[in-house]
């Protein structure tokens, strides 16, 4: 459901200047080999006396009257006018280029020129300097249907090879102008062919133009798959290709996979004297970033800036996306604030993408605050960015929250489409307001927008998990009856909803349906079936899963490896599943802090606190930031071991960070304080929780209640023992 655009530089979008200055930029050169072919010479067919008579008179009138109209200058002579007289007159006044134009204006008015004319009008413009109008006279005939045809092409190429000598005044960027044309239009192989060509007769095709061939090629993915070869070739035939040349091939190669050999290029070019800029190094650290070799990423920084190249905006986009996808949002956040250092203008999508980091982190304070931040620089939040915050919200469990904003961006004028109302939907779904889900549904199709199979997804995954399985194939049905195909999620919501009901016998048939219906299972569906098997404490059918994911060519994620570390740690496996971490870094998968939180979790349990500890200390050696839960799980261990300084501190460390305490976490540290009778620490915090709406357990209401009616507050007592009763935290009898 994402929809982040993707940070493009400009030097993969290369196009080229339509103006006189920056055309002289473009390099363009004849070799001045003896052995290649001279230009052929003009013969056009030879006036008669009459003809030549007429010639002269239309010529004449012309220069003479230049001032005037030219329909009223050529109006006595319009009915004798013939194709040929243009190309004569045309001889005599080529020089005035004014002139020149007006005429081919008037025969455009009567009659198709013939592409011999359009030619040597075309050759006229680019010897007066006026290459855009050269440009539109090509563009003009190359947009009409069918000009890609080889008959036309070749025609067209060799009117301008035989035009070239006597019209020209010898400038041969009219190739390059033809070739431009070619590329922009998509005829990527008359390009190459004209390359050719012009190289028989000594002319080669500027850089510049041949840039534009390389990113036009690049635009898409076979594209790139080329672009390396004809790099290579068009330098084997003499094109001095430059950084942007480099630029381009590189980042076709970080596109297709092939990051190393975009490395190497990059050294070959220093090697090679070419000038490496920012775009060539950003180009390289966001294929590595997208491969997920981020070791790769610090030295390519480091070598920029020891070369005297400063990272520019696309540099740290990558990096920012890289860390937010493997969840290192803090270290995202401090690279934001290094490009605001270096007086670079990040934009929304480097906001957007960390806004959605943290809320993915459980942070919405952080989110918030970005947010805030991006009014203030005046950068304006779009329906992605709020989409972003609607869904972090949704996974907290506060669907009034996300509701309330989801109006806000409606009263806003903003038009919310499919992808925010799913997301608003998939929340109410997993927080089991079901009506709710359906509610929004409805207002969905009202509002003209169509749910799609996601949406349908998101519903049957909500009724499966309250049990509703025979409604959640009533829904199906439905989806089947719109002409949507059921896909792996919708599969996969199924799975896991009887799984969620303890049907793991019906999940498993449910897998070999969806493979006789040419569904496949993928990794989540293994995952879901993993997890079944775990909390059952069946590890045996668990690592035959995983050895038949394997076997199948299914990469497992973080999230099945943590299934299976929640597993051993649920069933007590400690050893097994500090084995199964080691073994995660051994193969550089990349744990999370859900990874560590699952073994802390059991370590605290068995108040093991020193083992905890060092499995903390271990996490963060890792560079991976605790989460909220691991504060949480860290702050209950710590007061169920007593060790109220070291949870205090945990406490504030995750409030600075925007983590919040649960209800449990709440609890642990006020009963922490009470068993070491710092009761006024305990009542602060307890006020704290229920200034924040979150209900405290019976054993806590009694403790207060009777502490406040032995301190003689009895107003506040009552008001506790009604706030207990209104909350079902007590039976009326308890007082």
């Amino acid at each position: 459901m994402k929809r982040f655009p993707i940070f493009v530089p400009r030097y993969y979008r290369y196009h080229l200047p339509l103006d006189i200055a920056n055309y002289s930029k473009h390099k363009f050169s004849s070799l001045g080999s003896a052995s290649v072919r001279p230009f052929p010479d003009y013969s056009p067919k030879k006036p008669t006396i009459k003809d030549s008579q007429l010639v002269y008179n239309i010529s004449t009138a012309i220069k003479q009257r230049r001032f005037e109209p030219i329909e009223r200058i050529l109006k006595p002579f319009e009915s004798r006018f013939k194709p040929d007289h243009f190309i004569w007159v045309l001889m005599d006044i080529k020089n005035e280029y004014t002139l020149v134009l007006n005429l081919f204006s008037w025969l455009c008015l009567r009659r198709a020129p013939s592409l011999e004319a359009r030619c040597i009008i075309i050759q006229i413009s680019v010897a007066a300097k006026d290459p855009k109008t050269a440009y539109r006279l090509i563009h003009n005939f190359w947009s009409k249907p069918n000009v890609d045809a080889t008959l036309p092409f070749t025609l067209f190429m060799e009117k301008l090879i035989y035009t070239y000598k006597d019209w020209s005044n010898n400038n041969p960027f009219v190739f390059d102008i033809f070739f431009q044309v070619l590329v922009e239009v998509g005829i990527l192989d008359g390009a190459k062919k004209l390359l050719y060509k012009m190289l028989n007769y000594g002319v080669v095709i500027s850089v510049a133009s041949c840039n534009l061939f390389l990113s036009k090629l690049s635009e898409n993915m076979n594209g790139c798959k080329i672009t390396p070869h004809v790099f290579t070739e068009f330098a084997k035939e003499g094109i001095d290709w430059n950084t942007v040349s480099h630029n381009i091939t590189m980042h076709s190669l970080c596109r297709i996979g092939k990051v190393k050999e975009a490395h190497n290029l990059l050294f070959q070019m220093r090697l090679r004297g070419y000038t490496s800029d920012a775009i060539s190094y950003s180009t390289v650290i966001n294929g590595y970033c997208r491969i997920g070799e981020f070791h790769e990423v610090p030295k390519l920084i480091e070598e920029m800036q020891t070369r005297g190249i400063e990272p520019n905006v696309f540099t740290l986009n990558s990096v920012v996306l890289f860390l937010c996808q493997i969840g290192k949002v803090a270290e995202a956040e401090k690279v934001l604030r290094e490009m605001l250092y270096r007086k670079l203008v990040p934009d929304k999508v480097v906001y957007t993408t960390l806004i959605d980091g943290f809320c993915k982190a459980g942070n919405i304070t952080a989110a918030y605050r970005l947010l805030n931040e991006m009014h203030g620089k005046n950068i304006v939040p779009d329906l992605v960015t709020y989409t972003a915050i609607i869904a972090g919200i949704c996974r907290t469990g506060n669907i009034t929250e996300a509701h309330n904003l989801f109006v806000e961006v409606v009263s806003r004028g903003m038009e919310v489409d499919e992808v925010t109302c799913t997301v608003l939907i998939d929340g109410y779904c997993k927080a089991g307001q079901m009506k709710d889900a359906f509610t929004l549904h409805n207002q969905m199709v009202r509002m003209g927008l169509t749910p799609n199979v996601v949406t349908y997804t998101a519903l049957v995954d909500g009724l499966c998990k309250q049990g509703e399985i025979d409604t959640a194939n009533e829904l199906l049905g439905e989806m089947c009856a719109k002409g949507l195909e059921l896909n792996i999620c919708t599969y996969n919501s199924l799975v896991n909803g009887l799984c969620k009901v303890g049907n793991i016998v019906q999940a498993v048939k449910l897998v070999g349906d969806m493979e006789a219906a040419g569904v496949y299972p993928d990794t989540f569906t293994y995952t879901t079936l993993m997890d079944a098997y775990c909390k059952a404490g069946d590890m045996v059918n668990a690592h035959e899963l995983l050895r038949e994911m394997l076997d199948k060519g299914l990469q497992p994620t973080v999230v099945t490896f943590n299934v299976l570390m929640n597993g051993f740690c649920v069933s007590g496996m400690l050893e097994d599943g500090k084995r199964l971490l080691k073994w995660m870094l051994e193969k550089r998968i990349m744990p999370n802090a859900t990874t560590y939180n699952s073994l802390m979790k059991q370590y605290c349990i068995r108040s093991d606190m020193h083992a905890t500890t060092e499995i903390y200390k271990e996490m963060i050696s890792e560079g991976l930031s605790p989460n909220a839960n691991t504060y949480n799980i860290l702050i209950r261990g710590h007061c169920k071991a007593r060790n109220m300084k070291e949870a205090w501190f945990l406490r504030k460390e995750m409030v600075d960070k925007g983590y919040d305490l649960t209800v449990n976490g709440y609890n642990a540290l006020i009963k922490g304080f009470i068993k070491r009778k710092k009761h006024l620490e305990a009542k602060n915090i307890f006020e704290e929780m229920r200034k924040k709406g979150f209900v405290a357990d019976r054993e806590l209401y009694n403790f207060f209640m009777d502490m406040n009616y032995h301190d003689g507050n009895l107003d506040l007592t009552l008001e506790l023992c009604d706030e207990a009763i209104e909350k079902n935290v007590v039976d009326k009898t308890d007082k």
